[in-house]
């Protein structure tokens, strides 16, 4: 078995809606069968007993090792925690070659579970050793690292929960909801709309403690000390027990409570110093230790704390009992767990010797031994919910601590005796306020109710009915694909808003390029969607992307299919036919909002059968009104567009609106068909859009398909009396439409320039030359600067081949050079002659163009002088 790729659909794909692994596998004709073989399930199950092996539904053929592969690492991934379910194992026309996919949740964790699990099959296939254990033990601790924490999970959950997409930013917490203009982020438990000052304000413990002073809130007696010798002394002008803790700590690290006598005093102050860079000595206030969570203006949780410790048995020492309790599966390590493990530590041994004993003392049975005199969950402490028990007074005082300090999220430690009654300095005080307060504890306590914590926080980010999404727009298809994202983009922003827009030529942010080269993948389409200034997105969505990557967004508000035909790169990525191809392009259709629409061109059957397959409506497109699929659906009460006597007709429910063809200057007064076909679906996607008619109308007059809107998209000029035509077609269908708009337009004589990419299937070069062969007069020939993997004169001989099978007899010249073949072809054009040039380096072409006709003396021809070689033949 053999694996010659392996990517990572992290959108939307061919497969599912899932983010998958996808792999590329060969199986030796043995390979084959080898799911059905009993030797080899024996050794298999034998490595990995808890496998299942399944047989894929509908299928007849035996399992091969390819399905084994998907089944293992799939399973490793649940095994490790990973919530997966779907993998999937399709044949290619090439016998042996498969395609695997397996569901991930976390990229890093499904590439490791591929990895080993192509070792698992490997050494079952040779009987050879595997140890399973420290598999799932390397995929367990990968997952919990890459994974997001409990607090900024519970966030991101919600937010799925209510529509809001995200992205995470880092490997770490930060993590953006929705897009463009109505972007929000988080980090961990802290939102944007946190202020570097507020959370400064939560790190100076003193300076919150005088605020909250200030608002009248309880607060413990205290103050920053300078040394160990001034910790003594504090602790001596506040009388009794005290804490001692970091200036600006966090989690509990270094906090020491009940602290009396001039030695723990003074050892509690280095513990504290090493966590924090200053410390401070406070009152301690005995009672309970509590968490309150304020969001927004509301107290939303709240949970008793209790600090780590051991009830004896008379039979296990301390050490061996903390053991007991860590081996639970609820805790762990950091924050990935509900609970953290009990350590330990130096603070442990001293609050233990305290109480006179230390980690081998065996507890009589009943009696507790104290690990810690603080109850962070996060130095092994458990929570209790008490949400419903908080005196409103005291819930409001919570909520006044957290604006004096100037936080929208906000956990506030309290010490008290409980949470029933208002706070008073007999009843407790707030001892500290923390910016980006951990959420287990709310989440998930150890007793009580778990609180939905981060659908709180989500509910102040978006109000009630908010997504955070911005109105996407995606366009696919064989041919028109760039006009039509240019013109969607155009009507959009005729009412004012900005548009982030990705096609082939670069990304656009309010008509300005802010990228170049092909843009039509999801990497683009993500990048428009991070921007802050975007309030509608166009997205040009090539099969190569989707292909690659799957789509760059989980969902689009309108999916535009212009046509399916024979197109560019038949016979790539396993690829082979139109049907095929269809079914990548009709991903974009099948992610369309339940709210969306899709627009289809009702003319093209493949096209219209993607209908089927639409969560959202559908509008279908055609010029001719009397199509059955157009009348059918406009009897349903769909929408529809059409032709009819020179007008765009938008048809929906009886309803009409009509717009002149004649206004509008892309079609050139409708004469050029697929030029109309492009105005419909665009302005269809407009529509649907919610783009008010008013300004479709203004956007469909002002938009002119010349080299500076939309270039290499028949772009045309006069040149001494002759038309020139400047179009980037290069596959079949586009030859098709561009010829039946050349006959559509009046010439003495037609010439045409046209060279073929050399990544195109052989009869697909041939094809474009048979097409013009029968329309031009002259065909002028030109060797690309890229021949893409053929040998040179390879791509002209296939041409020229086309041109020997075309009806007509016409007059053909090679010339080596792109632009030394448009020169020949501009010199030879007479006033009421058209010359059709078929450029490749769009931009570099467009430009030697505008110079060429320009007034000579004007422009100063810069190109270097090449060699010229041109032959002349007549072909039948």
């Amino acid at each position: 078995m053999e694996v010659s790729r392996v990517r990572a659909l992290r959108g939307p794909n061919l497969w599912s809606r899932q983010t998958a692994i996808e792999a590329i596998v060969a199986c030796s004709e043995s390979e084959r069968a080898i799911g059905d073989m009993e030797a080899f399930e024996t050794r298999l199950r034998a490595r990995f007993p808890d496998i299942d092996l399944p047989r894929p539904p509908g299928l007849e053929e035996p399992r091969s090792l390819a399905h084994i592969l998907a089944v293992a690492a799939l399973r490793l991934q649940t095994q490790a925690g990973c919530p997966v379910a779907f993998c999937r194992i399709a044949r290619t026309l090439e016998p042996g070659i498969y395609q695997v996919v397996i569901e991930y949740v976390e990229e890093a964790v499904g590439r490791l579970a591929f990895d080993r699990a192509l070792a698992l099959c490997m050494a079952a296939l040779r009987d050879e050793s595997f140890d399973l254990g420290p598999v799932i033990a390397e995929l367990k601790s990968l997952y919990e690292d890459v994974r997001l924490g409990p607090s900024t999970g519970a966030i991101v959950q919600a937010a799925v929960r209510r529509g809001i997409p995200y992205r995470r930013l880092t490997e770490g917490s930060l993590v953006q909801f929705g897009w463009g203009r109505r972007q929000r982020r988080i980090q961990a438990a802290e939102t944007d709309a946190s202020g570097a000052i507020a959370e400064a304000i939560a790190q100076d413990k003193a300076l919150t403690k005088a605020l909250l002073a200030s608002a009248g809130v309880s607060v413990p007696r205290g103050r920053c000390v300078e040394d160990a010798e001034d910790a003594w002394a504090a602790a001596r002008e506040i009388g009794g027990p005290v804490v001692v803790k970091p200036l600006d700590g966090n989690q509990g690290r270094g906090v020491a409570v009940n602290v009396q006598g001039r030695e723990p005093v003074m050892a509690a102050y280095a513990v504290a110093r090493a966590h924090g860079s200053g410390v401070m000595v406070e009152r301690y206030f005995p009672g309970h230790d509590f968490r309150l969570l304020v969001v927004g203006d509301h107290l939303v949780a709240a949970a008793r704390r209790d600090p780590p410790q051991v009830v004896g048995d008379g039979r296990h020492t301390i050490a061996e009992l903390v053991g007991q309790i860590n081996q639970d599966p609820l805790r762990g390590e950091g924050h990935g767990t509900s609970l953290t493990r009990i350590r330990l530590d130096e603070i442990a041994l001293n609050t233990m010797a305290a109480q006179g004993c230390g980690p081998d003392s065996v507890p009589a049975p009943g009696v507790c031994v104290v690990l810690r005199n603080n109850a962070n969950l996060s130095t092994g402490g458990t929570a209790t919910d008490v949400t419903d028990h908080v005196h409103p007074d005291l819930a409001a005082s919570a909520v006044m601590a957290a604006r004096m300090v100037g936080l929208d999220v906000c956990g506030i430690d309290l010490v008290g005796r409980d949470v029933y009654q208002p706070l008073t300095p007999e009843t407790g005080c707030f001892v500290e306020v923390n910016a980006a307060p951990g959420l287990r504890m709310h989440l998930s306590p150890s007793f009580g109710t778990g609180r939905d914590v981060g659908a709180a926080i989500i509910d102040m980010m978006y109000a009630p009915g908010e997504t955070g999404r911005v109105p996407v727009a995606a366009v696919t298809g064989t041919n028109g694909k760039t006009t039509t994202v240019r013109l969607l983009a155009h009507l959009c922003a005729q009412s004012g808003a900005c548009v982030g827009m990705t096609n082939s030529d670069g990304v656009y942010v309010g008509g300005r390029r802010i990228d170049t080269g092909d843009c039509s993948g999801p990497r683009s389409a993500r990048n428009v969607l991070l921007h802050p200034d975007v309030d509608m997105a166009v997205f040009e969505t090539a099969r190569g992307g989707i292909l690659r990557e799957g789509l760059g967004f989980d969902r689009c508000d309108v999916a535009v299919v212009t046509n399916i035909g024979i197109g560019d790169h038949l016979g790539l990525n396993y690829i082979s036919t139109v049907e095929d191809l269809a079914i990548v392009k009709r991903v974009i259709v099948e992610n369309v909002a339940p709210t969306g629409m899709a627009v289809l061109n009702a003319q093209d059957p493949i096209v219209a059968q993607m209908a089927s397959g639409c969560p959202g409506r559908v509008t279908f497109f055609a010029r001719d009104g009397r199509h059955p699929v157009i009348e059918t659906h406009r009897a349903q009460g769909g929408r529809v567009v059409f032709v009819d006597q020179g007008d765009l007709v938008f048809a929906e429910a009886g309803a009409e609106t009509r717009v002149e063809l004649a206004a509008v200057p892309l079609t050139r007064a409708g004469r050029i068909g697929f030029q109309v076909e492009n105005a419909m679906a665009a302005a269809a996607a407009a529509w649907a859009m919610g783009v008010d008619w008013v300004r479709i109308q203004a956007g469909l007059a002002s938009f002119v398909s010349d080299a500076g809107t939309v270039p290499g998209r028949f772009n045309v000029f006069d040149h001494r009396g002759a038309t020139l035509i400047a179009d980037y077609g290069h596959n079949p269908d586009a030859i098709l439409a561009l010829v039946e708009a050349v006959e559509s337009m009046p010439a003495r004589r037609r010439t045409v320039v046209i060279s073929g990419a050399g990544d195109r299937r052989d009869q697909d070069i041939r094809r474009q030359t048979e097409i013009l062969g029968d329309v031009f007069d002259t065909v002028v020939l030109y060797q690309d600067q890229c021949q893409r993997g053929r040998g040179d004169g390879e791509v002209l001989a296939l041409l020229r081949e086309g041109l020997g099978a075309a009806r007509r007899m016409s007059r053909l010249q090679e010339i080596h050079g792109e632009f030394l073949a448009i020169d020949a072809a501009l010199d030879a054009l007479a006033p009421g002659d058209l010359c059709l040039v078929l450029i490749d380096q769009v931009e570099e072409a467009l430009a030697h163009i505008a110079r060429r006709i320009e007034p000579r003396g004007e422009v100063l021809d810069t190109m270097p002088a090449k060699e010229e070689t041109v032959r002349a033949h007549a072909y039948p």
